[in-house]
């Protein structure tokens, strides 16, 4: 049993407290409040020093075993120029000769002094070895003629592959996507795992809502999370991206969704997010609905009568609206209280769409980092969206309507940190959807919990909820919304415990604490 003291603690609750005691026992939390009763007077004791606590972080829509793979890898986001990302891939070739396809991440138009993206004949000039960039929004990439030669006829005459500049676009990416990431080595994958949960860890994040499935052999990186996530620090909710609502039955998970096969349409970089009007740039482009209506419809209907949760993947407004159609048509076909399905991202939210969402008690998956991304900064949004900017990520008004949103990051595009996430959500671009400081917790905390039916157990400082807290060295309800990126997270505790970090632990006690873990529940 410990107590700790000292400190700022905001309970994120439905009527937030703010107390300066919390108790733990058993990696519970049994007290709460500004006078310790005297049966803990005895107890070990943590001073906090005046800090402030709040409910350990949630980041409710991320691909982490992407993610996980780029953090350990190569990412090539911060290059300022085509000369200093030839520099970096040499020098990851020669420090990884064994590795027979080089797979990056992060190049953008935006952020290097060409002002363009890199095409095949650049690549070619890096290396000759197989090599693909993906773009920073995850939804292109481009390859070097050694990496297009490797690719299968079928990926190389789908009419998203550009083979004039080497970029996969559309389903072509997706294709090619699955073909490279079959040769990633599953030792290598575990490896990265472990460094990317420390990163999470650093960040104050202790519940992960993990979007996995992209194609590898029998879904064989799907099953590979479910067991890795038994043996990591966090607590993983997985959701498989896939339309086929069987595989996920058939593996007795809960929820299905996500991006790749779940995306009803693109984004805002590679301009096919699906827009009911066209782009401000371009009078003939709409962006592009990866499916029909009655597709999606039939997915979600299978999906929700399987008593599946489902998420699907929508930026533009017109998409917005076919996964709108598709709920509305599975819910009037079996009716769910409690569904808590999710439109993930939801950028171009209308009054009519937000009313809609509401009325469907649907739960907004969001990610508040876009709004201030410097691979996508605001002056290209508005030169393709217009007026339309002003209604990018409506929070205020999403929050105003009863709709349930909760934050992430959509990493590796973004990386993950809710102290970004909440200075974001604070300091708007449009004031008018600026929301305040304890709201923007909540999106990373309760709501999160309540995003994957966990706020009996977490989500908040409650007493009988997990001690699973960030200690933060500033009140956020105490300084200015300008000043909230200054935050810095002190120390993740888990169960009571500080987390510590896992720089000495092996692959071999990572698999023994999943499989033990698997035959324990």
């Amino acid at each position: 049993m410990i107590v700790f003291k000292n400190a700022d603690f905001i309970s994120c609750e439905v009527k937030n407290r703010v107390f300066k005691y919390l108790v733990e026992d058993g990696g519970k939390i049994v007290f709460t409040g500004d006078e310790l009763p005297p049966q803990y007077t005895a107890c070990e004791s943590i001073d906090l020093k005046t800090k402030c606590v709040v409910p350990a972080f949630g980041d409710t829509h991320i691909h982490f075993s992407s993610f996980a793979y780029f953090n350990s890898g190569l990412d090539c986001r911060y290059v300022s120029d085509f000369e200093e990302l030839g520099e970096l891939i040499r020098a990851y070739i020669a420090k990884n000769k064994k590795q027979n396809v080089i797979l990056a991440f992060g190049c953008s138009a935006h952020t290097v002094r060409e002002k363009r993206l890199p095409q095949k004949t650049d690549l070619d000039k890096i290396t000759d070895k197989p090599l693909m960039i993906v773009k920073y929004d995850g939804h292109a990439s481009v390859g070097n003629s050694a990496l297009i030669g490797k690719m299968p006829a079928a990926i190389l005459n789908d009419p998203g592959f550009d083979k004039d500049t080497g970029w996969f676009y559309l389903n072509a990416f997706y294709q090619a996507v699955n073909f490279i990431t079959k040769s990633v080595s599953l030792p290598a994958l575990f490896k990265n795992l472990l460094a990317g949960s420390d990163y999470l860890a650093n960040k104050g994040i202790a519940l992960v809502h993990t979007v996995e499935g992209v194609g590898f052999p029998l879904d064989l990186d799907v099953d590979f999370m479910r067991l890795a996530a038994r043996g990591l620090p966090q607590s993983y909710r997985i959701f498989f991206q896939t339309m086929d609502v069987n595989k996920v039955v058939r593996r007795g998970l809960p929820r299905i969704g996500g991006c790749f096969a779940n995306a009803l349409d693109g984004c805002f970089g590679s301009e096919d997010a699906a827009l009911k009007e066209p782009y401000t740039n371009n009078s003939k482009n709409f962006g592009t609905l990866f499916y029909s209506q009655e597709e999606v419809n039939g997915f979600a209907i299978k999906a929700n009568r399987a008593g599946l949760q489902v998420a699907m993947h929508a930026i533009g407004d017109a998409a917005i609206v076919q996964a709108l159609n598709a709920f509305d048509a599975a819910l009037k076909d079996f009716p769910r209280a409690g569904h808590r399905h999710i439109i993930i991202h939801a950028d171009l939210m209308s009054a009519d769409a937000i009313e809609r969402a509401a009325k469907l008690n649907l739960c907004i998956a969001l990610q508040t980092p876009f709004l201030y991304w410097r691979q996508e900064p605001v002056e290209y949004l508005e030169s393709i969206l217009g007026r339309r900017l002003k209604n990018l990520l409506p929070l205020k008004s999403m929050l105003s309507a009863g709709l349930t949103l909760a934050n992430g990051s959509d990493a590796p595009c973004t990386l993950p940190d809710p102290v970004a996430g909440i200075f974001a959500a604070c300091n708007h671009p449009n004031p008018d959807e600026s929301i305040s400081a304890l709201d923007a917790l909540r999106l990373h905390t309760a709501s999160c919990a309540k995003l994957s039916f966990d706020e009996k157990t977490r989500g908040t400082l409650t007493e009988g909820k997990l001690a699973d807290f960030v200690v933060l060295d500033k009140n956020p309800l105490q300084i200015p919304k300008e000043k909230l990126n200054t935050l810095n997270v002190d120390a993740l505790y888990l169960k009571g415990e500080k987390y510590a970090g896992q720089e000495k632990r092996k692959i071999s006690g990572l698999l023994f604490d999943s499989i033990r873990n698997k035959y324990r529940d």
